[in-house]
């Protein structure tokens, strides 16, 4: 637990959570992002690069204190934890830090507009009064790694991403230290490993449900080979099957008669 938590104000001493708001019904991102998030998620249960159990999720609150509102990561992981089996429960329902016991590792936030606040606090957010942009709470919270992603350069100013399309921190006591090389990642095929999970994010371009091509974040090994859709999956082993088929012929083998 972070020392957020610990504190006395912060302690969790009863599971009444009927005051917090946990579905709000807020349009979703634009597609853009709807679609990035679910790249992000779908691959780790289809190909389970991960051992399980593990938690992966977009656009879920992440409830790390009974006092306060939320954080909402565009995209998360969390190791050693999974979803409840009954949702129809209130505290089934979202990422609440006393339920499942532990912090997500990864918190991911996919840039779509100037008002995000993922690395400094825009002009409208300081006129509201918000005084701490995401990346400073995030470190206050105790997220292990937080990534940004700005696939359309929406935050390119000196104090964002600063040409950068991709920023990986690591935390460090309550500080975050870049983990990506100065000035970020910005070319396709460039990838950061995540040590303490086992994976690496890269960026990718190509196709995802559709016949165009675009700027995508993926999930990657050591060596920067992304992790596969399901779709990928069936796809290259459909490839696997027509090589092997191939060769028994010429070998004089009919594999439909195997």
């Amino acid at each position: 637990m972070t020392q957020e938590l610990l504190d006395s104000d912060a302690i969790v001493t009863e599971l009444d959570i009927s005051h917090l708001v946990i579905e709000d019904d807020t349009p979703v991102d634009n597609l853009q992002s709807e679609k990035q998030q679910r790249l992000l998620v779908e691959p780790l249960y289809s190909s389970k690069p991960l051992p399980p159990p593990f938690l992966a999720a977009a656009n879920v609150g992440l409830f790390y204190k009974l006092k306060g509102e939320p954080v909402v990561p565009d995209a998360m992981l969390s190791l050693r934890v999974q979803c409840a089996d009954d949702f129809s429960q209130k505290r089934n329902r979202s990422y609440f830090v006393w339920e499942l016991g532990k912090l997500p590792e990864v918190c991911i936030e996919i840039v779509s507009n100037q008002e995000g606040d993922e690395l400094a606090l825009s002009r409208r957010s300081q006129q509201k009064g918000k005084t701490i942009a995401k990346k400073d709470q995030y470190a206050q919270i105790g997220i292990p790694y937080y990534v940004v992603f700005d696939p359309l350069k929406q935050i390119q100013g000196q104090d964002e991403m600063n040409g950068a399309l991709l920023r990986v921190w690591t935390i460090a006591s309550t500080q975050y230290i870049e983990m990506t090389p100065a000035p970020g990642i910005a070319a396709v095929g460039q990838s950061v490993w995540l040590e303490g999970i086992g994976l690496g994010l890269t960026l990718w371009s190509g196709q995802f449900e559709e016949e165009v091509t675009r700027l995508w974040l993926r999930w990657c090994d050591r060596e920067g080979r992304v992790i596969p859709t399901g779709a990928e999956g069936r796809e290259i082993e459909r490839q696997r099957a027509d090589r092997l088929a191939e060769r028994l012929r010429e070998m004089g083998v009919d594999p439909d008669e195997m």
